[in-house]
C-alpha cells in the first residue's frame, strides 16, 4: 500500500482589508457570522487573547473623533508664591524722595486739620466752658458787691494794685445780634480766649469817658463776629458793679473813616474786633455807642494808653508765644516721624489707628499755642 506523503497546497488567502474606525463601523457589521476555518480575522473582531469586556474597555479608552482636547493645567497666580501665601507689595524705601514727599505732605495736612478743628470746634467749647465759669464768678461778686469798678483794687493788706487780668468785670448784652457775654479785665490773646475783654487803660462802662471792649471775630466762639450787622440806634446793655447801663449805637467805622466828635461830657462805649475775612483780617472794626443812662462815679485812672503793653492793644501779638509754639511744633514733627516709623515696621492700619489720633491731638494743642502768638482779635 502506497502512502502519499505530499502535503496539500494551501489555498491563497486574500490580503486583509484595513481595519475600519470602530466608531464608523456600524454595530450590525461587527456582529457577523462566526468565522469559518481558513478565514482570516475580520474588521471589528477582537484579538484571540481579548474577551468581550476588555474589548469594550479598549474601545472606550480610544479617543473619539472630534472630541475636545484635555484642558491644559492652570498656570500659577502671579500674586501667589510657593506655599499659597500672598506676595506682599513692594514698599518704598525711606531714602526714596517720593516717600519723604508723601510723608511731609500728610504730616502738614494733619497739622492744618488740627488747626482748623481747633479754630472752628474745640475753641468754641473752651469759650463756652470759660463763659460758664466767669458768669458764676461774676454773679457771686455782684451779690457780694466786690466787682471792680476802677483800674485798681485794695487787697487784704490794704495796698492798692491793678485789677488782675481775667477778672470778670461786666456782663455785655446786645439783643440785635443775640450777644450775651461776660467781660473780663485785660485784652491779651490768652484773655480774649475766654470772652470779650475790657481794655485796662479805659474807664468802666457807664462812667464818664470812653470805655473800650475788645473781642474775637472768628475763633473761640467768635463773640464779636456779628458786630458788622449792627445798625445805628441798636441798644447795648452793660451790667457791672455800678448797676445796669444802656448805650445806643452811633455807627460803624473802619480805617480811614472820620472819628466821632470828641466827648465833652457823658459816657461812650467802643467795641473793637477784626475786620475782613475770617482769619485774614484787613483791619479793625469799631462800633461807637453813646451812653443814654445816668453817668456813674468815675475813679481816678492810674494807667494811660502809652503804658498799655503792645499785646493788649487792637491786633496785638505776644512775641514770647512764638518761642513756646516752636517747641510744640518740634514735638509735633517728632510725632510725625514716629508715625512713619510705625507705618514701616508695624503696618499701615496700625500706624493709622495709633498715630492719627495722637497727631490730631498734638495738632490741636499746637494750634492752641499758636493762637496766643497770632493777633488777639482773630
Amino acid at each position: 500500500m502506497t502512502i502519499d506523503t505530499t502535503l496539500p497546497t494551501a489555498r491563497p488567502v486574500a490580503p486583509a482589508a484595513p481595519a475600519a474606525d470602530p466608531v464608523s463601523v456600524p454595530d450590525a457589521a461587527r456582529t457577523t457570522a462566526p468565522p469559518t476555518r481558513g478565514d482570516g480575522p475580520r474588521p471589528g473582531d477582537a484579538p484571540p487573547h481579548q474577551t468581550a469586556v476588555t474589548q469594550v474597555i479598549e474601545r472606550r479608552r480610544s479617543p473619539l473623533r472630534g472630541a475636545r482636547p484635555p484642558r491644559p493645567p492652570r498656570p500659577p497666580r502671579p500674586d501667589r508664591v510657593r506655599g499659597g501665601l500672598p506676595q506682599a507689595p513692594r514698599r518704598l524705601a525711606p531714602r526714596q524722595t517720593r516717600w519723604w514727599v508723601g510723608a511731609t505732605i500728610l504730616t502738614v495736612s494733619l497739622l492744618l486739620l488740627g488747626f482748623v478743628a481747633h479754630a472752628t470746634v474745640f475753641s468754641a467749647f473752651q469759650h463756652l466752658r470759660a463763659q460758664q465759669l466767669a458768669y458764676d464768678e461774676l454773679r457771686t461778686a455782684l451779690a457780694l458787691a466786690t466787682v471792680p469798678t476802677g483800674q485798681v483794687i485794695v487787697d487784704e493788706e490794704g495796698e492798692s494794685e491793678l485789677v488782675p487780668v481775667g477778672t470778670p468785670v461786666a456782663l455785655l448784652e446786645i439783643p440785635a445780634i443775640g450777644l450775651r457775654e461776660v467781660v473780663g479785665e485785660g485784652t491779651t490773646a490768652e484773655t480774649l480766649r475766654n470772652g470779650p475783654g475790657h481794655r485796662r487803660d479805659t474807664v468802666m462802662p457807664g462812667q464818664s469817658g470812653t470805655s473800650v471792649i475788645l473781642g474775637r471775630q472768628t475763633t473761640y466762639g467768635a463773640p464779636f463776629g456779628g458786630l458788622n450787622r449792627l445798625q445805628p440806634g441798636d441798644e447795648i446793655v452793660v451790667t457791672n458793679g455800678q448797676g445796669t447801663h444802656t448805650f445806643r449805637v452811633l455807627g460803624l467805622r473802619r480805617a480811614g473813616d472820620p472819628l466821632p466828635a470828641p466827648l465833652t461830657s457823658g459816657g461812650r462805649l467802643e467795641l473793637q474786633t477784626a475786620d475782613g475775612l475770617a482769619l485774614f483780617p484787613s483791619g479793625v472794626l469799631h462800633v461807637d455807642a453813646e451812653l443814654v443812662s445816668d453817668v456813674q462815679l468815675t475813679p481816678s485812672r492810674v494807667m494811660s494808653y502809652p503804658a498799655l503793653p503792645p499785646q493788649e492793644r487792637a491786633m496785638g501779638q505776644d512775641p514770647g508765644a512764638w518761642f513756646i509754639a516752636f517747641f510744640v511744633l518740634v514735638f509735633f514733627a517728632a510725632a510725625g516721624g514716629a508715625m512713619w516709623w510705625l507705618w514701616r515696621n508695624w503696618g499701615r492700619w496700625h500706624a493709622w489707628f495709633i498715630g492719627v489720633p495722637v497727631i490730631v491731638a498734638l495738632g490741636v494743642a499746637t494750634a492752641d499755642v499758636v493762637m496766643n502768638a497770632l493777633p488777639n482779635l482773630l
